[in-house]
């Protein structure tokens, strides 16, 4: 009897599993197809095959969403990975400055119209109005990711302000639980307590990962077995998150703290490859629980409620966010993007609702409600980004008005983007041979100012595809990308590569940290700005010293191999640190022996 209850089990399993790979596949691929993104397509085919819609899948989403939530552990793990406790403490304004503020304005604005929208009492109007406040993680942070934003103003603004969201879920329980209307639970930890055991919990976090689990994986690294890897980084990341669930805290806060902690590991890019298959796979699977369990009963019963609250909740959040980003010196288009990108309402309020029902603050019926609104306003995400990337387009042309773009250009044999002081430097050489160039400038000032000058300058932003291929990219034999900053990355520069195999592509790299960025795609040459000056000032400088200059141009030869070594060395560990040791120091110049050694290298 037992034996058959199991092989239904199993085939029912296999069978919904079948169903929602199957829809998440079609539509996740028409909604991509549309530019539209993963995730609505996620959400889609759930509500579809879900118990509301054709109600194809038995599983509950609810008990799919207990396993789905292991795919934003997951994804905090692996943004912890990225993030250098240097670069974290860079961000602590943002995070506590911006992301507290966004949490407490949006949220007394969000219970204010909750209030005014629905007549709830004030307790239930905060109850709901606060969890609303939260944006999606598990939606905006894999968007950032894929499209290479994670490092750019805008998106670090978007991560700190997400990151201190998911601190602020302990607090927010916290204040639901004191405006509870339930019998005290005598199990539950006060407020005071959970503090505590936040702040226990990371310090203890962190020393582990310092005493324990980075030995590990050194010891792990002599045994050289892939899948040791794997299984030790699902072991931290789960660790870290039990231990953040058994003391009632955030399990995706522990998995963020445990990347961080290897984020200096030289294992990290392994760590990376090996998680990110499950992530990905967990994260889409969230997406489906959630759209099984949108209440289309809800939304048909009250359409226009549903449709205005989703419309006003996104309107609050943009509006609220960009005000705080334009008082943090955004600039406005900036500020406006990052208000849309993080204006929808998040996962966590789905925990959050369930809490306020527990402490009976409001109404299933009021939960299912606003989570319908919620789930309405992630799917608003992907039109509404789509909507910003048109207006910059305009705004784009507009700036554009009165500056030829580069499709008037005559056929040349470079295209050299970016004419600012790095880009002029670089065309003045290439003319001065006689090879035939296109300058592309998106600064209308900067062409006006090269018009004064006799050159021709071409608007347009030179790392889009369709723009390069207007201006004769197919036939160039060299593209050179001169654009100060770091927007320029990988995943803008590997489509320019893959479409145009024929051309040389050299691309201009802001800092140390920007070149490493290149390290694993196939350019002809990458050039750290202000290096060659640096070095050409340091040459001057020893020759004031009376050095001589056949010693000059071994210090120069030496510098420059130490400083190949370490980029190497940092670059495939992603350790800023590794091999330091070669960095020249006060007390040690060039030894003899380094000496005997480059004059043997000179005379092969």
């Amino acid at each position: 009897m037992m034996e058959a209850h199991a092989a239904q089990t199993t085939t029912l399993v296999l069978r919904d599993a079948v169903i929602l790979l199957g829809a998440a596949m079609l539509f996740v691929t028409v909604f991509r197809r549309f530019g539209l993104g993963a995730v609505l397509g996620y959400l889609v085919a759930g509500a579809l095959v879900g118990p509301d819609g054709l109600g194809l899948v038995r599983t509950g989403g609810e008990q799919m969403l207990h396993i789905a939530d292991f795919g934003i552990v997951l994804l905090l793990f692996l943004v912890g990975l990225e993030l250098h406790p240097s670069r974290l403490w860079r961000l602590k304004r943002d995070i506590f400055g911006l992301g507290m503020l966004q949490v407490v304005v949006s949220g007394a604005a969000l219970a204010l119209l909750v209030k005014l929208g629905t007549g709830l009492s004030w307790p239930a109007a905060v109850a709901i109005g606060l969890p609303l406040a939260l944006s999606s993680t598990a939606q905006v942070l894999p968007s950032l990711r894929s499209s290479g934003e994670i490092n750019t103003p805008t998106g670090e603004r978007a991560f700190s302000v997400l990151l201190f969201q998911d601190l602020s879920i302990v607090p927010l329980i916290t204040i639901i639980a004191a405006l509870s209307r339930a019998p005290v639970d005598p199990a539950a930890p006060p407020g005071w307590q959970l503090a505590f055991y936040t702040v226990a919990a990371i310090v203890g976090l962190v020393a582990a990962g310092r005493f324990i689990i980075n030995p590990l994986f050194r010891i792990i690294g002599r045994v050289s077995e892939r899948e040791l890897f794997v299984v030790a980084g699902l072991f931290t990341v789960l660790a870290s998150a039990a231990v953040m669930e058994a003391l009632h805290l955030s399990t995706a806060l522990g998995a963020f703290i445990a990347g961080v902690m290897l984020a200096d590991s030289p294992y990290r890019h392994e760590l990376e490859t090996d998680v990110e298959p499950f992530r990905s796979i967990l994260i889409g699977l969230f997406f489906i629980a959630v759209g099984m369990m949108l209440d289309l009963g809800a939304i048909a019963d009250r359409p226009l409620f549903v449709a205005g609250m989703a419309a006003a909740l996104i309107a609050v959040k943009a509006s609220v966010l960009f005000g705080l980003a334009k008082l943090f010196r955004m600039e406005t288009r900036q500020a406006w993007r990052l208000g849309l990108l993080l204006s929808q309402g998040g996962e966590f309020g789905f925990v959050l609702f369930a809490a306020a029902l527990s402490a009976m603050l409001i109404a299933p019926e009021a939960a299912s409600l606003f989570g319908a609104i919620v789930t309405l306003s992630m799917a608003a995400t992907p039109f509404l980004m789509k909507f910003n990337n048109w207006t910059e387009r305009r705004a784009s042309r507009r700036g554009q008005a009165g500056h030829e773009g580069p499709e008037h250009s005559a056929e040349s044999h470079a295209l050299v983007i970016g004419y600012g002081r790095f880009g002029q430097t670089v065309a003045q050489m290439l003319m001065a041979k006689g090879i035939s160039l296109t300058l592309i400038d998106h600064k209308a000032t900067q062409i006006e100012r090269s018009g004064d000058f006799g050159m021709k300058v071409y608007y347009g932003d030179g790392t889009r595809l369709d723009l390069l291929r207007t201006a004769g990219a197919a036939d160039a034999k060299a593209l050179l990308f001169c654009i100060d900053g770091k927007k320029l990355d990988a995943s803008k520069l590997e489509p320019i590569l893959e479409a145009f195999p024929q051309a040389a592509v050299f691309v201009r790299a802001y800092d140390r940290l920007h070149l490493m960025r290149f390290e694993n795609i196939d350019l002809a040459g990458t050039y750290r700005e202000v290096f060659e000056s640096a070095v050409l000032m340091g040459r001057d400088a020893l020759s004031a010293f009376a050095v001589p200059e056949e010693e000059v141009e071994r210090v120069e030869r030496e510098f420059r191999r130490r400083d190949s070594e370490r980029l190497s060395a940092q670059s495939s560990s992603g350790d800023l640190h590794a091999t330091k040791h070669l960095m020249f120091r006060p007390d040690e110049p060039i030894d003899a022996e380094e000496e005997v050694r480059d004059e043997a290298a000179q005379a092969r």
